[in-house]
């Protein structure tokens, strides 16, 4: 396996002149909630794209569960793009979308921060081996490949320990997305005497008695992840447009879905293809160095963007998008009430009210930390034993 595994190891090389492989025409990139246009801002438009940390499939790491896998080769690509999701909303988080990564150029602390969320080490909080352990929960083994909603899922676990980013993550269910869930999840108590004897659930049914203008004493910033099936065997067209329109909206994170065999991470579109990162490069582990900085630069893609038609798409797929303040996420319900819900098949719902056929909705917290009893992997070739044919997950429609 290791031979096969270096075979990968040169695949990363810089471009001169990429630019060309896009045309000159007049037509709007859309990456991320931001438009360049093709024909004025190529450099820009690149710049942009190599500025996402990317994350690929990753060799010689320390074993999963001391006796598993030490490369997620084969099976680690939908882990890897939730990572790609996730650190995509804390750099908007920390630094803000319209911050840009130049090599070797010396970055703030806070991106070091980020970048060492996601170092393949056990001690670290999105690492391989937090998520593929974590992932057990989710009735999948050591090495199993993850569809988008079961990524989502294990994304809104780790979250609960991350104290620094301090991350509501709300995934939907039923294709729906519930309002008075998420500012329940979100509002949090500020430190202030004034609300020291109110409860988080008594300041929403406050806030929501004087409309959902009113705002929530404090916000927790959220990641939200809509899964969602666009069909039966391939994406329906009717949901082609409504599914680019969330590229173009300010909170995206982009989607997790790909093809059997390979999960990408889509970060915008030109036209009808899709531009994405891809996770299917092996390179070798990564640590921190004495001084405790991380050398970043396997970790920005700097070939050229990859595209594919978006009819192309297997229809299981997870958007993602990030709300700061709760500014943004009315925002983004204003623009999903506009450009989704307009659809007379509409790619998902956005209600109020939580459904009242629904379990009662209880914003997640942290776990006691308890012993999985997880089989692990005992070395690298047992992976030969997996079925690693990566079909994605049905949900329901």
């Amino acid at each position: 396996m290791e031979s096969v595994l270096s075979k990968y190891e040169n695949q990363i090389t810089i471009f001169t002149d990429y630019l060309e492989e896009y045309s000159d025409t007049d037509e709007l990139v859309w990456i991320l909630g931001k438009q360049h246009l093709l024909k004025t801002e190529k450099s820009k438009l690149l710049s942009d794209i190599s500025a996402r940390l990317w994350f690929t499939y990753r060799r010689k790491f320390s074993p999963i569960g001391g006796t598993g896998p030490s490369s997620d080769a084969g099976w680690g690509c939908m882990l890897r793009c939730g990572q790609m999701m996730l650190a995509q909303a804390l750099i908007c988080r920390h630094l803000g979308r319209d911050w840009n990564w130049e090599k070797q150029k010396e970055q703030p602390k806070e991106y070091q921060r980020i970048l060492q969320c996601f170092l393949d080490r056990k001690d670290c909080c999105y690492s391989i081996h937090q998520m593929a352990q974590m992932g057990v929960g989710e009735g999948k083994s050591i090495g199993e490949w993850f569809g988008p909603n079961t990524v989502a899922q294990v994304l809104k676990k780790l979250a609960l320990f991350d104290e620094w980013n301090s991350l509501a993550v709300y995934v939907s269910m039923d294709n729906t997305v519930v309002i008075e869930d998420i500012k329940k999840m979100c509002c949090v108590l500020p430190l202030s005497a004034d609300t020291a004897g109110e409860s988080p659930d008594s300041l929403t049914a406050s806030n929501q008695s004087k409309g959902t203008s009113a705002y929530c004493p404090a916000w927790k910033p959220l990641l939200l992840i809509v899964p969602l099936r666009l069909g039966i065997n391939q994406i329906n067209p009717v949901y082609v447009d409504a599914f680019k329109e969330c590229f173009k909206m300010p909170q995206s994170l982009g989607a997790l879905g790909g093809k059997p065999n390979n999960a990408y991470y889509f970060i915008g579109f030109l036209g009808d293809e899709l531009i994405f990162l891809d996770p299917h490069t092996t390179q070798t582990f990564v640590d921190t160095e004495e001084n405790g900085m991380v050398d970043d630069q396997t970790f920005h893609c700097l070939q050229s963007p990859q595209r594919m038609n978006i009819l192309n798409l297997d229809p299981s797929v997870a958007l993602g998008f990030f709300c700061k303040e709760e500014k943004d996420f009315d925002n983004w319900c204003s623009l999903v009430q506009k450009e989704i819900l307009k659809e007379n098949l509409r790619m998902f719902e956005l209600v109020q009210k939580h459904p009242s056929h629904w379990p009662p909705f209880v914003p997640p917290t942290k776990p006691e930390v308890t012993t999985t009893g997880a089989e692990f992997i005992d070395s690298t070739e047992q992976l030969e034993d997996f079925d690693l044919e990566e079909d994605f997950e049905i949900l329901s429609v």
